[in-house]
């Protein structure tokens, strides 16, 4: 196997997001309730979150786009009681600083400096985390998220977009993700060769199987190794 590239997941496979994402709707929540108290007093914060998903349901075909869309609920939210839509922006990145703030799983430097010595290096992702805010842009040739490939995982654009990046074939590249689904499958139905994060152990739920199975990232290297 000639391998070129190799794309990683970001949430749960480089990083934890479950805290993170929560800690980062909280801080929202906060300064919402600092600057329109009657929001927050209409609101609860459970409250905020259904509204927030029901906007996201009106607008199915911008909503893989997790920041256009918040911004859009945002503006929406804020317009309801009178506020300009220029505050949307100010909130907005109270809740992507927080949402940046990650810890890495351990060796996550460390593996992609020793892999993009030898291949391309390349994010595939669905959310809105930025590396190079969390400081390991350096690291990768390209990232490819709904907002730039008009499409979310596990649909084919978002990997033939990042192919595209790449300028590989599918049997050259590897894909490194957490989600059975969304990148296993995914990816997998694109032709590229898959590898599954499973920190946990957690038996695989899905028919296909990946064509390899991790709980930590580190041991990527003697897979590749292995194929290579």
């Amino acid at each position: 196997m000639n391998i070129a590239c190799i794309t990683f997941d970001l949430d749960d496979t480089l990083w934890e997001s479950g805290s993170v994402l929560a800690n980062a709707e909280a801080k929202f929540y906060e300064w919402l309730a600092s600057v329109c108290p009657e929001i927050a007093q209409t609101h609860s914060y459970d409250g905020l979150g259904a509204h927030r998903q029901a906007h996201y349901a009106s607008i199915p075909e911008i909503r893989h786009d997790l920041t256009r869309a918040r911004l859009l609920w945002l503006e929406s939210l804020l317009r309801e009681w009178g506020y300009g839509p220029e505050l949307a922006e100010t909130g907005f990145r109270v809740f992507w600083e927080h949402r940046n703030a990650v810890s890495l799983f351990d060796d996550v430097k460390r593996v992609l400096g020793k892999l993009g010595e030898r291949f391309a290096i390349g994010a595939i992702t669905n959310g809105n985390a930025d590396v190079h805010r969390i400081g390991i842009g350096h690291h990768f040739d390209f990232v490819v998220t709904p907002a730039t490939a008009g499409a979310a995982k596990p649909d084919s654009a978002i990997f033939e977009f990042a192919l595209n990046a790449a300028g590989a074939a599918p049997e050259n590249v590897v894909h490194v993700g957490d989600d059975p689904m969304r990148d296993v499958a995914g990816a997998a139905a694109m032709g590229l060769r898959t590898v599954w994060m499973n920190p946990e152990g957690t038996p695989w739920p899905g028919e296909r199987r990946p064509d390899a199975e991790i709980r930590r990232l580190d041991s990527h290297i003697s897979v590749i190794d292995a194929w290579n």
